[in-house]
Order: C-alpha cells, then structure tokens, then sequence
C-alpha cells in the first residue's frame, strides 16, 4: 500500500513507528495505541523533513521545539526519539509505563532526553507552546542582529480534540491569535473521537472557524491521515505564514489499519490486544510474529538525523562565533543567560526599608522591589491576568509586549489565569528566560493545573498571588483565600513564600532571582503592614532559611509561629505576654518548604522541641500546621469563609487578634501545667 508522498522506505518507517507504539502497550498491558497510529505519517513527514534539531545535543538553544501536547499518545515520541537517536534504546520502550523508566505514561519533561515539555493534562502543552512562542520571539528581537539570526526556530505541536476542548486551551490559543505569533504551528489531530465515543457526543462546533476568529491562519487537510503530499504542502505554507500562528486541521484515523479497533472509542486508551496487534500487521504488511521489531535501513535512515542535527548546530556554532567578535556584549549576555548568571549582583541594587514610615502592603514593596531590580534584568519577563495597578507586577519604564513592540517584557495575559500559568511555564522552558505573572490569590484555583505542572516538572516559574488574606476587606469571600495557603503548601516541589513586612519581601525576590531549581508561588498583601525594624529584629535576609527568630525572651515559655501580616500581629502578642510575665520567641516563618531543608540544629534553635506551649497565627485555616504546633499548640486563625467588611473589622471578627493570641498562649501554658 502506498500513499502519496511516502516512498516504501517511508511506508517503512511510518509503519515502523505505529507497531513499536502497539507492541510497547500491549507488553505493558496500558496505554493509548490509537493516536500514535493515526499520527504517525505526519510525524515522520515533519521530523525527517522539516524538524531542526541535533540528537547528539539536545538542548541546542536554536532547535526548533516539538510539544506532543496529546501527552497520552507518548509512544509516538518515544518511538521518534528512538528512531532519531536520542539516548532511548529499544529496550527503554520495552519499559514503557515501567518504575523508574525513561518512558513513563505521559511524557515528563527531559530536554537532555529530547522531551520539551511535560504534557498529559489537556490543554496544558498547546498552551505552553504559547508561552515557548512568546519566548523566541522577545529572544531573537534582543539577540539578532542584520547577518545575525541567532535565534530563529520555530513551535510545533501536536494537539488532538481534548487539548482543544479544555478551556486552558481557548484562553492560550486567543491571546497567540492576537499577538500574532507566526512561529507557532499547530497541527490539530482531527480523529473524531474521544474517550466516551465520536466527538459529535459533545463536541460540533466548527473548529476551523474558532480558530480563524482567534487570528489564527487555518487550513484543512482531509483524508484519512496518510496523504504526505498535501500534508506537507500545508505545513510549508503554515511555516511561511507571517502575522499569524498557524493550525492545520488534520482528517486522520484513530488506529489507523486495525481491522476491528480503527475509528474506536476503545482504540483511545486501552491496547488492541495481541489478536488484534496480530491482524494489524497481517493488514499493513507487517510480520505478526515479530515484535519491537526495526528493519535495519528503517534505523539507518532515521538515523540521518544525526548528520542533518550536526550540520545545523555547526552552522549556527559557527554563526554564533562571528556574532560574538561583532557584538560581544550581546553574546556574553546569550552565554550568561543560558547558563543561569544574573547580569548584577542583587544586593547591590535592591531596596531596604526603614521602619518607622506608614504601613506597607507587600505587594506595593513588591512593585517597589521590582522597578528597582528588572530593568536590570532583561531576561525576566512580567505580566498580570488584567489585574495590574492591584498586583505591582508592572516596573517602571517597561514596555508591553505586542504584535509590533517585541522587545516589550510585560505581557497583558487578560483575564486568562490559567492561560498565564501555562504560558509562564512555555517562556521558562526557553532556558533563556523567566517569566513571572500576577494575580489575586483566590483565583490561584484557576491555575492550579499549570501550576502544579510546574512543580511537577521543576519550571522556575514566578506565581505573584496578591490579596492573600480577609485582609483584603469589602470584596468579600468570594475573594478572601482562606484554604490556599494548605492547598499551596501541599503541592510537592513548589515554594510558597509569604513575608512578613517589605524587608522580607525584597528577600524573596532575591532569593527567587538567584535560586531557578523550582517554582515559586509568592502570596503578598492588599493592606498596609509594619516594616519590621532591622536594628530591632532579626534580620529580613534570614527569609532564605525559611523560618527564623524574630525575638526572643531569654528562655521562652511559649512560641509564636506566624507567616505574612500576621508576623506583626504575633510580634505585639509577644509583649503583652512579656508585660504579664511570660517570656515568648516570636518565629516568621514565610516559606516552610525552605525551613524543612535546614539541619536539625537550625530547625531546634528556631522551634526548640522542649518548648511544647506554641501558639499559631495566621489568617487562613489551620490545615498543616499540626507539624510545628505540635500536640499541644493552639491555632489562631479561619476555620470558616471570610466576610465583606472592611479588613480590620475582618480581623476582629474572626478574632485574629493579639488578645486572642495572648490568650490562647496562656490557655496552652495553664494545660500543661495542670497535671493530668
């Protein structure tokens, strides 16, 4: 059988791909065979003929970058990455959806291994792809020069029915259309079904004219998915598109040649199984008795790739070695960026803050904070989800980054929270760039899958959630985040930071700017708070330890643990007591995650484990600090939704006050010195 635009040789390989996708399921008893069957001509088209990458260096920084956002449908990278050379061997796609393999279920991001992003959850790899399209294009306006394009790969995706049904995936697709990015290509896997059955059960809307009100440059390709020829006259018309991101709406088959299983709701996730696997192959040509079987000149020629990827790096090495003697500022910058070094020292240009002013709200010394720091720091990308003048995430004399002003670093993600999310984390997998974006912490909810992606897969992304409390007043609690600081806190790899006063908050920033292994969710006030005295108190750079001693009373009787606004509140609760007879060490405590990474003798000095009377206070629930409190601390806090009032009558009212501190601090004291 053969197809238009596919020789035998081609025929091979396509066929190559789709059996090593069904016999890797079906070893494995789990997985998603269809879409890889269906996909498979145009993956090969696209990576032997058009895909610039080096598999001998896979992070090559002007590689062109492919997203299989359909994350289900991995074994259709793993077989590409294998194919091409990457370090997979046959014997890691035998391990398929094995512990601690190279190929697990959906593809977790490994750029040494080829892997460009982390995908699965719908939706969330288009809209990386965004964010990844975002990044080249403020890269190659700051490092291009005339004779010197350093910087121009182009986006690929794969994206099936589910990434465009998820609402992640509207709010991404809309803001590409409107800045225009024409580096982008998406090609839409047009299968026409889904887990439940056809698309038609919930899914009719006419695709291509969303995407064309979107800005997008739309074409179809009908058929049954095998038809190279026009295929490919499509994706060179979408790769010279220019003003507009391009999507190809791709007619194909779900498992493609199975006798009973092509076209299937079952053929999505669940293997054929080996009678089924058997009269595929028998269907396509293939031997039925072979398995993970690849025919010698299959390998030889897919292998090509290395000579195509050493080709094309080296032209760019060379490249990039001349840009360098022309204009060596720029190309030392290139060369700090992707090696992670910051162009100042921070401590040199960040703001202190004297005590003794008018309260500060976090946010607004955050606002402060960044008008000092990222005009220095070009490789930092800002932006807020239409909440700006309420986040201070936008910094003196910075541009916004438009279809016509591509060197702008501040990006207007419009009320698209989860769309920022996602697209924050495309930017930061340029290994070039860091992206941070605000929001109020109350709708951390719409994010939340990107963020926990993030976390998931280590992008240093910057999550600036502002108005993280009741103190935040007459909104109300529809507003007022009470459970999100737990919610946050229980997400594994990811640093949620609250400071304490504006001090701490410069702290944070600094230690975000220099530390990029993870990503940080920074949780900052709508009301004014004390800047703590720092000829008074313990040092706000002490942030980085995670928690540490604010004063101590000589030897305390009782600990007061607070993080963020209630830091100040806890530090008056601590005199009183001290005026009562009660000697307390008041604790801040701005990032738990930090302070658990200290050594025990740290973790002693600041929570001394023969201290037992320990009150917690903090304006949200209680959920997690049993870990510090301990059996028989006492919890100063919510243990409902807030209220629309003003914040202090907020405070009052649900009695997160320093005489309920004080005297849930004695209530421990007197229980522990009652015998029992």
């Amino acid at each position: 059988m053969s197809h238009p635009g596919l020789s035998k040789l081609d025929e091979l390989c396509v066929n190559t791909i789709r059996f090593l996708t069904l016999d890797a399921v079906e070893k494995a008893k789990s997985g998603h065979p269809g879409m890889p069957m269906g996909m498979a001509p145009a993956a090969y088209t696209l990576w032997t003929r058009h895909l610039k990458f080096n598999p001998a260096h896979p992070t090559w920084h002007n590689r062109d970058r492919f997203v299989l956002s359909g994350g289900h449908g991995s074994m259709l990278l793993y077989s590409l990455l294998y194919l091409t050379g990457y370090n997979l061997t046959l014997e890691d796609l035998q391990q398929f959806r094995q512990w601690d393999s190279k190929t697990p279920g959906h593809p977790e991001y490994d750029p040494e291994l080829g892997v460009e992003a982390t995908t699965g959850p719908l939706g969330q790899g288009i809209s990386n792809a965004v964010g990844m399209a975002i990044a080249q294009k403020y890269l190659a306006q700051y490092f291009n020069r005339e004779g010197f394009p350093v910087v121009d790969y182009k986006i690929y995706v794969f994206a099936g029915d589910g990434d465009l049904q998820e609402g992640l995936a509207s709010e991404a697709c809309s803001l590409a259309g409107h800045l225009g990015l024409d580096n982008l290509v998406v090609v839409y896997d047009d299968n026409h079904i889904s887990i439940d059955g056809p698309t038609e059960l919930s899914f009719t809307e006419d695709r291509a004219k969303r995407f064309d009100a979107y800005g997008w440059y739309v074409q179809k390709v009908d058929g049954d998915g095998n038809d190279m020829k026009r295929f490919e006259r499509a994706l060179i018309k979408a790769k010279s598109e220019v003003g507009r991101p391009s999507i190809i709406q791709f007619r194909t088959h779900i498992a493609y040649g199975s006798p009973n299983m092509q076209d299937t709701a079952k053929a999505h996730g669940s293997p054929l199984g080996a009678e089924e696997i058997r009269l595929t192959k028998q269907a396509l040509g293939w031997d039925p008795d072979k398995h993970f079987h690849v025919p010698p000149e299959v390998l030889d020629h897919m292998r090509q790739a290395f000579d195509r990827g050493a080709e094309a790096e080296n032209e760019w090495n060379d490249l990039f070695r001349r840009y360098a003697e022309q204009h060596p500022d720029l190309a030392r910058q290139f060369t700090d960026a992707a090696e992670g070094r910051l162009p100042v020292r921070l401590d040199d240009v960040l703001p202190k803050f004297e005590a003794g002013g008018k309260p500060l709200a976090t946010r607004e010394a955050s606002g402060k904070v960044l008008d000092a720091l990222m005009p220095k720091l070009p490789t930092i990308l800002g932006g807020s989800a239409d909440l700006t003048p309420s986040n201070n995430t936008r910094f003196a004399g910075v541009t916004d980054f438009q279809k016509d002003a591509r060197l702008g670093r501040y990006i207007r993600y419009g009320v698209r929270e989860h769309g920022m999310g996602a697209i924050m984390n495309g930017i930061s997998l340029s290994r070039l760039l860091r992206a941070y974006g605000g929001t109020f912490l109350a709708f951390s909810d719409y994010m939340r899958g990107a963020v926990r992606v993030a976390a998931l897969s280590k992008y240093p992304s910057i999550f600036v959630f502002t108005h993280d409390s009741i103190g935040l007043g007459e909104d109300g609690p529809t507003h007022q985040p009470v459970e999100h600081f737990a919610a946050l806190r229980a997400i594994p790899n990811l640093l949620v930071i609250r400071p304490a006063d504006a001090n701490e908050t410069a702290q944070a920033w600094k230690y975000i700017l220099e530390n990029r292994d993870r990503p940080v969710a920074l949780l900052l006030s709508r009301q004014g708070m004390p800047i703590l005295d720092q000829n008074r108190y313990a040092s706000a750079a002490n942030l980085q330890r995670g928690a540490y001693v604010l004063t101590s009373s000589g030897q305390p009787q009782v600990l007061l643990l607070a993080s963020g606004s209630e830091v100040a509140l806890a530090l008056d609760a601590a005199q009183k007591l001290e005026a009562q007879g009660v000697p307390a060490q008041v604790v801040s405590m701005p990032c738990w995650t930090l302070f658990e990474k200290q050594d025990e003798k740290y973790r002693h000095s600041v929570i001394p484990p023969h201290v037992k009377a320990r009150v917690a206070v903090e304006a949200a629930t209680e959920f997690g600090w049993h870990k510090w409190l301990g059996d028989h601390g006492a919890f100063v806090g919510m243990c409902r939704f807030g209220a629309s009032a003003p914040y202090k009558a907020c405070y009052e009212g649900f009695g997160v006050t320093v005489d309920n501190v004080v005297k849930a601090a004695k209530e421990v004291l007197q229980k522990l010195q009652t015998p029992s």
